[in-house]
């Protein structure tokens, strides 16, 4: 394959053309003054990525960050997604219009099965369906075209009931927040450090893709932010999950009865760019389509080892703003009433059932926050609909319990949130409440540390390492660091 540069900025051209463009210098988005990347041509052979140059927008104290360089398969990027017991999705896009397949074996360099050759055409985002697999199996794979192949690459199938395996969970990594709470590099880090362990899964909990401070918003500066994100993500070689976070505004109150709004652009370009399950045999899920969108893909659940991995979402069941409302002023959030802020019936049914008829081992429930807004975890987790029951019956007509009592009489091992950008475990009649901390703030803080009265807290940055066996559960809080090598800050075990 031909060495080439995949950037952001390139990408973003190239869905309106398709002329392969490499500037050498760029804005990274049309409206964002705040940015200057200068790029370079790296080496055939370079694999390192070279962190963004940032300039800060003196109306602002917020700035955007995407890689500078990075060499992505040659000329070709990949996000996996959707993984099953029988198949994977190999979501593509390449910097330039190319003719590929995609060849897999059970061996490192052997490969003995190929897939349907694929045009891409510059720019746009292309799903490889690879199936017929076999269950609890590792397999080998690459990218080809008719002159060359790309690196090679690795993913395991479902695993089986008594099988030990580790999955990753990531915090707000809010790249828009540079020089405030993410620094480019160290974000490098902690994803190289997730990547290292291989892990099966991996989860992002919510505010990767920040529209709040885009001064332009249109489709195409909405999915510049989904573009950017994946080149940082793209580096972790796992199957990729999404959690809807507060400042991405995929919210039913952003629609506006037209395709030409904030909510639509968000969600279709985070389910381009990211492909999320949607129900089929393998994934339980949201079933109702959404005009101009189709299926949200924004709760599901699955099974894996003896794990139910399970994530909901307020923000497309809401009826009035659930946090910040979008082109609003933040303090108009005094106004809300928070029983408005919902799951909504049909979420809140599926969640009960799949939780209840669950035989799973260990249980795992993911959102951006309880009720999707406030700080804390258990300090919240007696209220409104999460667990107020004593104001269920005139608020949920037809809710026997909430959220909470559901976790807890269900047996939920872990429920992890963000949204606090701080390392909290709590527990709560036996259900483990584990706020997550920022992936790449590089002053390493206690950020909202006075809204946890309990539990084991430790500041910035780094993830969440969980490895699942047949003897328990292990939560490891990975550090990553600037100067120094990553360490477990803190680990505990769940029998």
């Amino acid at each position: 394959m031909k060495q080439l540069i995949f950037i952001t900025h390139a990408l973003i051209l190239l869905m309106t053309s398709c002329t392969p463009l490499i500037p050498t210098s760029i804005q990274v988005y049309p409206n964002a003054s705040s940015v200057e990347i200068w790029t370079q041509i790296v080496e055939p052979q370079a694999t390192a990525v070279n962190v963004v140059e940032t300039v800060e927008d003196p109306k602002s104290e917020k700035a955007t960050a995407v890689p500078n360089v990075i060499e992505v398969e040659g000329r070709i990027s990949e996000i996996l997604s959707q993984p099953t017991n029988s198949s994977i999705t190999v979501n593509l896009i390449s910097a330039e219009t190319a003719d590929v397949y995609i060849e897999y074996g059970l061996s490192s360099g052997d490969y003995s099965n190929k897939t349907e050759t694929h045009q891409l055409i510059a720019g746009m985002p292309v799903d490889i369906l690879l199936e017929g697999l076999k269950s609890e199996t590792r397999y080998y794979y690459r990218i080809r075209d008719s002159e060359d192949a790309g690196p090679e690459h690795t993913f395991i199938t479902q695993r089986q009931p008594g099988s030990t395996f580790t999955f990753a969970v990531q915090g707000d990594s809010h790249p828009e927040r540079v020089k405030n709470q993410f620094d480019p590099e160290l974000y490098t880090t902690t994803l190289q450090s997730i990547a290292s362990d291989q892990p099966d899964l991996f989860f992002t909990i919510g505010d990767d893709f920040s529209v709040d401070n885009l001064k332009v918003v249109n489709a195409e500066t909405v999915t510049s932010l989904y573009v950017a994100q994946r080149l940082w993500l793209s580096q972790i070689g796992a199957p990729v999950f999404l959690v809807n976070g507060n400042h991405e505004q995929a919210s039913l109150v952003n629609l506006d009865g037209t395709a030409d709004n904030v909510a639509v652009w968000a969600q279709n370009a985070r389910n381009s760019y990211f492909p999320q399950p949607a129900p089929d045999s393998f994934y339980s899920g949201n079933t109702e389509p959404v005009e101009f969108i189709g299926l949200l893909r924004d709760y599901y659940s699955f099974t894996w080892g003896d794990a139910l991995f399970v994530v909901i979402d307020p923000y497309w069941h809401s009826p009035q703003t659930v946090d910040n409302q979008f082109g609003a002023a933040r303090d108009q959030k005094k106004n809300r009433d928070l029983w408005n802020v919902t799951l909504g019936d049909a979420q809140y049914q599926w969640f009960k059932q799949t939780l209840e008829t669950s035989n799973s081992k260990y249980k795992f429930v993911f959102t951006h926050h309880i009720l999707g807004t406030g700080r804390g975890g258990i300090e919240d987790a007696n209220q409104f609909e999460w667990g107020d029951s004593a104001g269920l019956t005139s608020h949920r007509p037809g809710w026997d319990k909430t959220i909470h009592q559901i976790m807890a009489d269900n047996g939920v091992t872990v429920f992890f949130q963000g949204h606090d950008h701080i390392f909290a475990r709590q527990e709560l009649d036996g259900v483990i409440y584990q706020t997550l901390p920022e992936p790449a703030n590089p002053y390493y803080t206690y950020e909202n540390q006075e809204a946890y009265k309990s539990g084991e807290i430790f500041p910035n940055s780094g993830h969440v390492r969980v490895t699942v066996s047949p003897n328990g559960v292990t939560v490891d809080y990975v550090r990553s660091y600037l100067d120094r090598s990553d360490e477990v800050a803190y680990s505990y075990s769940i029998p």
